[in-house]
């Protein structure tokens, strides 16, 4: 019987889904707490609008429902079409970043997509599309709405705009229809 008490706690464990530790520290000690998230199942991501960003909740949504990659400044995430339509959330930290967004298995006529951010002298656009056969064009300004011909992968590729002034650093949102 003892055996059994030592077995229920293990699975409660083994059960949870993700932990988010909180520290408040008093005049005298500290305490840790701990509270469960849910994880966003592939049906939350097929919600109409899902947002997905880089905050600690949807830690578990950027390992199952987008690849994310940082490599010399360049961010490359890559999204399912059959998530759209969805929203990410991303940040730039360097004047030269820039953010390819990578969309498999795209099997629609049309894209659109748009930029948002706070910052009214926030300098991103979309700087080019890369179409299923290979093939570039561009550049845009902070929304886009192109005939895709063709079925297979579709590059978004959002970045400094050379041609204006104003900051790249901070936070931004891109919105795929």
């Amino acid at each position: 019987m003892k055996k059994y008490f030592v077995l229920i706690p293990l699975l409660l464990l083994s059960c949870k889904k993700e932990a988010e530790k909180t520290e408040t520290t008093g005049r005298d000690s500290s305490l840790t707490t701990e509270r469960t998230q849910p994880i966003a199942d592939s049906q939350a991501l097929k919600k109409k609008d899902s947002i997905i960003n880089n905050a600690p909740v949807t830690k578990q949504v950027l390992k199952t429902g987008v690849m994310r990659e940082v490599k010399n400044g360049e961010i490359t995430r890559t999204m399912d079409a059959s998530q759209l339509p969805f929203t990410l959330g991303e940040q730039f930290t360097d004047q030269n970043q820039k953010l390819i967004l990578k969309i498999s298995n795209f099997d629609q006529s049309k894209i659109k997509a748009n930029i948002n951010t706070r910052q009214k002298d926030f300098n991103i656009r979309f700087n080019q599309i890369r179409l299923p056969n290979g093939d570039y064009d561009g550049p845009f300004g902070n929304e886009i709405t192109y005939d895709v011909k063709g079925k297979g992968e579709v590059w978004l590729i959002i970045g400094k705009d050379q041609m204006a002034e104003g900051n790249t650093k901070g936070d931004f949102t891109v919105s795929v229809e």
